[in-house]
């Protein structure tokens, strides 16, 4: 039995992110996400909100890169495990894409909560 040697932090580090950037490279609803990303904190930063609500921003932000990154690498999995057409293959498929969509749908909301007080006050 052949025992894999342990990674170090920094090849760990690195692994990481050449998967961000690979999938960066390939999904164009991450750079979408990004330039929303780079809008709503610009926003933020112009209407100078709280700590908190920076808070949720972030975190809203976050969430939304989390799912796209995990719905890019589950369709790459099931392309490499499933390379004809299944429907269960696609019903996978849909299912973490609605994940990314539910999140963007939090975000929106989030988003909304946050600046229309803001922008109430100018």
């Amino acid at each position: 039995m052949v025992v894999p040697q342990k990674k170090s932090f920094g090849s760990k580090f690195a692994v990481a992110l050449a998967g961000l950037v690979a999938a960066w490279r390939t999904e164009l609803s991450l750079r979408v996400e990004a330039a929303i990303a780079v809008v709503v904190i610009g926003l933020g930063w112009w209407l100078e909100v709280s700590r908190t609500d920076w808070l949720w921003i972030v975190a809203a932000i976050a969430w939304v890169f989390i799912c796209e990154y995990v719905n890019t690498a589950l369709e790459r999995l099931v392309d490499t495990v499933s390379p004809g057409y299944s429907a269960q293959a696609g019903h996978i498929k849909d299912v973490a894409s609605a994940a990314v969509l539910i999140a963007a749908a939090a975000a929106a909301l989030i988003g909304l909560l946050v600046f229309v007080p803001y922008l109430q006050k100018i």
